[in-house]
């Protein structure tokens, strides 16, 4: 298969960006040969140029005229210099085939997008050609970007995390819940908390007259915290040992989290985790604690146990939250966003941005966790990443007509 050189002058709008421009800056589109190659000419002698790509990855190749009738391959020598965007410069010189044509060595990586300059000898004159060649870019003036709310960020080393993404239940930390109850039995004389309230340790709670001397004496909290429950009423009569009110101290609590399937073979006490209140999204870093031995009954899950604090109280027993469990983490050398990929043709995609010019750039991808994703080749450390609104971009070069399709 044979891909045709484009043009477009770099000077234009992006919607002609394929239909103009050569070293005269024709207003036309290039000439095609009879080989889909463009047509370069000067002085009676003709090259034609295309990038050949049959089952391999894509070449310069190049074929002689002089006044319309095809040449040897032999009878003169072609140079294809490339300058790309960020001033990144190729060159691939053409060598004489057994089919007439003159081919490269040398790969034309993607995108196809350049600024070309054709060099040639042939029958001992010298041939030059300058031309830009563009596909997948387009120019997008900053205040533009910035009210579409384009933002970039530099391609840089980090991290991509096994996490996993889990759910679980806020409860109380065993230990600090106490039962307030009656010593000795007889009717209730007064009540001193409600739910809800904060109450310290060895604050009264209640009154209670003593069926045995007939004397009231006081309960107290045995420590400080919460009234979760109140199971009294003044006057009502308090059994011996019966529970008047349940104390827990919510200053930290334990988060069980439901762990299933082959997830929970590759769970630890020690990674970190990430707790997120599903009332507000507000989060809190906390470390797993341990993995419990059994299974809980109704889900048939594994549980992992961590603690939170919560000094403001607003963690409550009982809610569900969700939890990110990071079990490893691993360097990359480059990574971007997951919001910096696209699908541009039939690549893995990202746009890089130098001034006011935007620009496809085909990636292989590596690993990924929840929010990055490992950049292998296509990119290098520095480049100006497109990380927010990427979809616009790509919108605008498609509708340029700039993807140039092959």
């Amino acid at each position: 298969m044979l891909l045709a050189a484009c043009g477009g002058d770099p000077s234009a709008p992006a919607e002609h960006a394929h239909d103009e421009g050569d070293a005269h800056a024709e207003a036309e589109a290039p000439r095609k040969g009879e080989h889909g190659g463009r047509v370069l000419e000067s002085n009676g002698y003709a090259v034609e140029l295309a990038i050949a790509e049959d089952g391999t990855p894509p070449k310069y190749q190049a074929w002689l005229y002089r006044d319309g009738k095809p040449l040897s391959a032999s009878a003169g020598t072609v140079e294809v210099r490339l300058r790309r965007l960020g001033g990144v410069a190729e060159t691939h010189a053409l060598k004489p085939q057994a089919d007439g044509s003159l081919m490269a060595t040398s790969v034309v990586g993607e995108p196809h997008s350049f600024d070309v300059e054709v060099t040639a000898r042939i029958a001992g004159t010298a041939l030059r050609w300058a031309y830009p060649s563009y596909e997948g870019r387009t120019q997008i003036a900053a205040k533009v970007a910035h009210d579409a709310g384009i933002r970039v960020a530099p391609a840089a080393a980090g991290v991509i995390a096994d996490e996993h993404e889990v759910q679980g239940l806020l409860t109380p930390v065993e230990g600090r819940v106490a039962k307030v109850a009656a010593r000795f039995p007889g009717p209730v004389r007064r009540l001193n908390a409600n739910v809800g309230d904060q109450v310290r340790a060895g604050q009264p709670l209640a009154s209670i007259e003593s069926n045995l001397s007939l004397t009231t004496y006081t309960v107290a909290s045995p420590i400080a915290g919460v009234v979760l429950a109140r199971n009294a009423a003044v006057g009502s009569v308090a059994g011996e040992g019966a529970a008047l009110f349940e104390v827990a101290d919510l200053s930290s609590l334990w988060v069980d989290l439901h762990v299933f399937g082959a997830d929970a073979q590759h769970i630890q006490a020690g990674v970190p985790v990430t707790v997120t209140r599903m009332s507000d999204g507000v989060t809190a870093d906390t470390t797993l604690e341990r993995v419990l031995p059994g299974t809980a009954t109704a889900s048939q899950s594994t549980v992992a146990r961590a603690t939170i604090a919560n000094a403001d109280g607003l963690w409550r027993p009982g809610s569900a939250v969700k939890a990110r469990i990071t079990v490893e983490r691993q360097p990359a050398q480059l990574v971007v966003p997951l919001a910096a990929l696209q699908t541009f043709r039939d690549w893995d995609a990202v746009f890089i941005r130098q001034g006011d010019v935007y620009e496809v750039r085909p990636v292989e991808l590596g690993k990924r966790d929840a929010q990055r994703v490992e950049v292998l080749s296509g990119l290098k450390a520095g480049d100006q990443v497109v990380v927010e609104q990427s979809y616009v971009v790509k919108a605008d070069i498609e509708k340029s007509g700039a993807s140039h399709d092959h």
